[in-house]
């Protein structure tokens, strides 16, 4: 393992080039979901000195903003909304954020049950009841439920989101070297100056913004509760859209660590053990949610920097993670990227979207899923008619009252507690975690 001390400024700009790697990706979910870029960049940083400090300071790690919970901002937004559209003239409206945090968080402490159940039990028991035809399917459906709202942005102007899908797809398979590992940020940029040069981005809230101020309001925080009241069942559907999304992040999880292990030639899977690694991204989740910044995961970017640098010094991501503080609080930085125009959105979502799909049929490919066993293909049709057909059907979602409280769930959410019900009760659930090292790493989200 290449750890040998470097210059203060060699470490400096390898910081800048992890910020580099993983920023066109972490920017891209608050862009695309309304929250905060300056939230998003502070806990990506602290999120990522969180799980260093609880991972041994072993594991150069960065984490950034999950893709995979997307999905679940949209549905709670789009509840949220329709709540406040029944409201009466005059109400004071519901800010979704909050909800949608206390969802993720929550999302973030089955991490941390997960990682008590692998310290005592070990993988392989633990994960019997979330195989590939389970996760597979669940994934796949991610990806499609979010590719029309990619097809809208993409309206708005296709010559724009064709280029930028054109410099994606260059970069990402002819690219060489830093090119090839930040694919999405190129393709940002560049789309981005285009429609600049071409007179449709208005710069004006980035000449009203401040140079230095706070990264998050107190109304988008979990926080807000307190003066704004909750509601009760806004906050339990929220959290029943949420949760079942952290089955398809846990095994990108272990996908990415396997990864990092495999880098650096060393084992992190048994020191400092996927138990704290499991904690520590569960964690940095849970606190970026309650102050109103997106789900965090460990970035396959990162890990193609320590390929390509070879050096895998933890101190040099920790650099980045402080970096990535230091930019959160500039609002001009995050007006600037709030001024992205809304084809660029579309054309990188196009991609990104679509193969958080692939990734989930990888995932089926790679651990070699046996369809011609009825179970499996019972399994998956469940867990695909009622994730795609609940969430295009009129109503959007289950909704159903307990104890007075109505709760509403996604078909992510039914999908996801149909299939892994069925798992546990059919006959013929053989898989053993570790047996197959390819496709037990399969799951990641990144480009």
């Amino acid at each position: 393992m290449t750890n040998a001390k470097q210059s203060p400024a060699k470490m400096l700009l390898l910081g800048f080039q992890h910020v580099f790697a993983m920023f066109g990706a972490t920017v891209l979910v608050p862009t695309l979901t309304g929250l905060s870029v300056s939230a998003t960049l502070l806990f990506a940083g602290l999120g990522t000195l969180l799980f260093h400090l609880l991972t041994k300071r072993k594991v150069p790690a960065f984490l950034g903003s999950s893709f995979a919970f997307l999905g679940g901002y949209f549905a709670v937004n789009s509840l949220v909304s329709n709540y406040n559209a029944g409201l009466a003239e005059g109400a004071a409206a519901v800010n979704w954020i909050p909800y949608a945090g206390v969802g993720v968080a929550c999302a973030g402490l089955l991490y941390v049950i997960l990682s008590g159940l692998f310290k005592a039990f070990g993988p392989s028991k633990v994960m019997r009841f979330f195989p590939p035809i389970v996760t597979g399917p669940i994934i796949i459906c991610i990806g499609i439920t979010l590719a029309n709202s990619a097809i809208n942005n993409c309206a708005a102007n296709w010559p724009v989101a064709l280029l930028a899908v054109a410099i994606v797809v260059v970069c990402n398979i002819w690219g060489k070297g830093m090119i090839k590992i930040i694919p999405i940020l190129l393709g940002v940029v560049g789309s981005y100056v285009v429609a600049a040069l071409c007179g449709q981005v208005d710069f004006s809230k980035v000449a009203d913004a401040a140079w230095v101020g706070l990264p998050f309001e107190l109304k988008d925080t979990v926080f807000a509760f307190a003066t704004d009241g909750v509601n009760g069942g806004l906050l339990a559907s929220a959290i029943a859209m949420m949760m079942p999304i952290a089955l398809a992040t846990i095994i990108e999880h272990i996908g990415d660590m396997c990864a990092i292990s495999s880098t650096v030639e060393q084992n992190f899977i048994a020191d400092p053990g996927l138990h704290r690694s499991l904690l520590g991204d569960g964690l940095a989740t849970a606190m970026a949610a309650l102050f109103g910044a997106p789900a965090n995961t460990t970035y396959g970017e990162n890990t193609g920097v320590l390929a390509l640098t070879k050096v895998y010094d933890p101190k040099v991501v920790r650099l980045a993670a402080i970096i990535a503080v230091l930019f959160s609080f500039c609002p001009k930085f995050a007006a600037l990227v709030s001024c992205m125009p809304t084809a660029t959105i579309g054309g990188v979502s196009l991609i990104l979207y679509g193969m958080i799909s692939a990734v989930g049929v990888r995932n089926v490919v790679e651990n070699q899923v046996d369809f011609t066993k009825s179970r499996n293909v019972i399994i998956a049709a469940l867990i695909m008619a009622l994730a795609l057909g609940i969430n295009f059907s009129n109503a959007g979602a289950i909704a159903f009252t307990v104890f007075g409280i109505q709760i509403s769930l996604s078909g992510l959410a039914v999908a996801a507690l149909v299939g892994i019900i069925l798992n546990a009760v059919l006959p013929g659930n053989d898989y053993v975690f570790g047996k197959n090292d390819q496709g037990d790493k399969s799951v990641n989200f990144k480009v």
